[in-house]
């Protein structure tokens, strides 16, 4: 299992349209329906920092989320708007979980 925390911070500008973006990623994830992949992303009360959470079952399924269209728009709209805080990528390990992940 592969688990990937990205934080960042938009400009408050652009904060909606980075929504718009995520929106988009989670409806493609949803059709794709791959079990593999549980990718969750919520926004702080400031609405402008994000905190995506990524549970991959492999790295093949990872390859999935990085190759949807939706999800090259979302990066690079995030990279052209200039974040307040630039992502930040942390590789974390499970301890434990309320529910069955995979």
């Amino acid at each position: 299992m592969k688990i990937v925390k990205v934080t960042y911070t938009t400009k408050a500008k652009c904060a909606e349209q980075n929504k718009t973006n995520i929106k988009a990623v989670m409806n493609d994830l949803q059709q794709l329906n791959n079990p593999g992949i549980n990718y969750n992303a919520c926004v702080g009360p400031d609405d402008k920092s994000f905190t995506h959470y990524a549970f991959f079952t492999s790295d093949v399924e990872q390859k999935v989320l990085f190759d949807l269209p939706s999800f090259k728009h979302f990066q690079e709209q995030l990279k052209a708007s200039g974040p307040e805080t630039p992502p930040k990528n942390e590789l974390l390990t499970l301890v434990g979980s309320s529910r069955n992940i995979f």
